[in-house]
């Protein structure tokens, strides 16, 4: 059994991931805190710092969330790539630049990126632009991983889950369910493959 902390776990993403951990121990966390062990931004240094901290050993880190800025690219301002890039890129990498200084030897870390860095879509540029470059730093970092450390990213489609909230802007998209996402998460996790991008899609 690993320790695995679980970031985003009350999202549908963390919910689908979480099908994929069940024999773990799981700890998890969020922006907000609430019904999780413990609350972490991860577009705060200290935030992330003082997570890995309060966890007493893990073995692996897996991230479901990162927050983007949905606006077609002509009407977006600078804010909002900036909102983006601190989430959904830098946020990740941060998890992975201060984890890796007290992830147990042979840990590893499961990132998120997203389908619509390769199925774009209207409004998305940021999001698709932002999963690009995790879809790239995992391939390229896990070779200059210490210790035994792996790393990967799964990159879904749409959740069934979430199709009430996202089908309106993705036509012609399948989405798929939490469970076989929670598959690639598990795959992740328990395998020993590193520097891959696991897509889903259907």
């Amino acid at each position: 059994m690993k320790t695995v902390i679980l970031i985003g776990a009350n999202g549908k993403m963390g919910q689908a991931a979480l099908t994929g951990l069940g024999k773990h121990r799981v700890i998890t966390a969020s922006r907000s805190g609430e019904g999780c062990d413990y609350k972490v931004d991860i577009t705060s240094e200290e935030s992330i710092r003082a997570l890995y901290q309060a966890v007493s050993g893990f073995d692996a880190v897996v991230n479901t969330v990162g927050f983007c800025e949905y606006e077609m690219f002509v009407d977006m301002t600078e804010q909002q790539w900036m909102t983006t890039v601190m989430s959904k890129m830098m946020g990740q990498i941060n998890l992975v630049r201060i984890g890796q200084e007290y992830i147990a030897d042979a840990g590893s870390f499961t990132l998120i990126s997203g389908i619509l860095n390769t199925k774009p879509i209207p409004f998305a540029i940021a999001d698709a632009t932002t999963s690009g470059a995790i879809d790239t730093f995992v391939k390229c970092v896990a070779y200059e991983m210490p210790r035994g450390i792996r790393i990967n990213v799964v990159n879904p489609t749409v959740l069934v889950e979430a199709w009430d909230v996202y089908g309106e802007i993705m036509p012609g998209f399948q989405p798929v369910p939490g469970k076989l996402v929670g598959k690639a998460f598990e795959r992740s996790v328990d395998g020993f493959i590193t520097g891959e991008v696991l897509f889903v899609d259907a």
